[in-house]
């Protein structure tokens, strides 16, 4: 979920918490957007991420005697419980750290957050606004970091999405279906786009005019190998489509909006009736928490095309994967 119909993702800070820029970071050793990781590593993290879902400790404790500090500028359930959970099951320790309650709520640079935190755990989850914060602490500190959310980005969630996917279609390649986007082009659709770009199945995304996603990234991903288009009708792109997916059309920070976004979205339900135009078999994918009635049916969210909660349990295994190939 996102804050804005344009997900923000540059400097949102008093400055950049040094004098200058310390070099680039390598983003293969971070978990910061799904673009990040080439196809090989993503199809790992996959495979993994079935092996746990079967067995739990299959890895053992790769994490034993390691510390995760989970940063939380926004609020959450599923991003918290999963990572927290996850950290425990592979032998480490997390440190949950609410920003408002750490020095970085009260205006602390997140390059000082990013070295200090470097001395005390083995890697950093941030759940947080900017993009620029997250890429920040990659830059600054000498530990892995994982993007849990920002406005810009959702990659632990797509990942996620597409571990349930292959849980559905098991005797299918990923790359011969194809995925529908439903609504706002926010932080999820721009992960979407990453994740087709890079593994190359088919994705079809249904925005109105002035909610589309990043244009940069619709771009790579429009002159990548994957099929990618991008239409105003959600019944166009919900023709024969495998996996439907949605957000809800006004996320945290968008409450003043919610009227203009309301009236914007209309049209843009998934219901049962476009379900019905879907391909044989198809599956609805939200990332919760939903709004029933707004973007998403209580039939669809309920019924027998809903893999939500799968969905959601998906996020502990494939994040035990993203930690287990940085960390184990």
């Amino acid at each position: 979920m996102t804050t804005g119909p344009r997900p923000h993702h540059g400097r949102d800070r008093e400055g950049s918490g040094a004098c200058e820029q310390t070099g680039k970071f390598d983003p293969a050793r971070h978990f910061l957007s799904i673009a990040d990781w080439p196809p090989d590593r993503l199809r790992s993290a996959l495979d993994m991420a079935a092996r746990f879902r079967l067995d739990p400790y299959w890895a053992g404790r790769p994490l034993e005697g390691r510390s995760v500090a989970l940063v939380f500028a926004k609020s959450s359930t599923r991003t918290r419980v999963s990572f927290e959970v996850g950290i425990a099951q592979l032998g480490g320790h997390s440190v949950f750290l609410a920003s408002r309650d750490i020095q970085l709520g009260r205006g602390e640079p997140v390059a000082d957050t990013a070295r200090v935190l470097s001395r005390y755990v083995q890697a950093i989850m941030i759940r947080t606004f900017s993009q620029e914060d997250v890429e920040q602490l990659a830059r600054y500190g000498s530990i892995p970091v994982i993007n849990g959310l920002t406005d810009f980005l959702h990659p632990c969630q797509v990942l996620a999405d597409l571990a349930t996917v292959e849980g559905e279609f098991p005797s299918r390649d990923l790359a011969s279906l194809r995925v529908a986007w439903i609504g706002d082009g926010n932080n999820m659709a721009n992960s979407w786009l990453n994740a087709a770009a890079r593994l190359g199945f088919s994705l079809g995304l249904a925005c109105p005019a002035g909610y589309e996603p990043d244009r940069a990234i619709l771009d790579r991903a429009m002159a990548s190998d994957a099929e990618v288009s991008m239409v105003r009708d959600p019944r166009e792109v919900v023709e024969g489509a495998d996996v439907i997916t949605t957000d809800v059309w006004a996320s945290m920070g968008q409450e003043e909006e919610a009227a203009d976004r309301n009236a914007a979205f209309q049209g843009y339900t998934v219901d049962e009736e476009l379900m019905a135009r879907a391909a044989a078999g198809a599956i609805f994918l939200h990332c919760l928490p939903a709004h029933r009635g707004e973007e998403v049916s209580c039939g669809v969210l309920e019924g027998p095309w809903s893999r939500v909660w799968d969905q959601a349990e998906n996020r502990l295994h494939a994040q035990k994967a993203i930690m287990t190939l940085l960390l184990g």
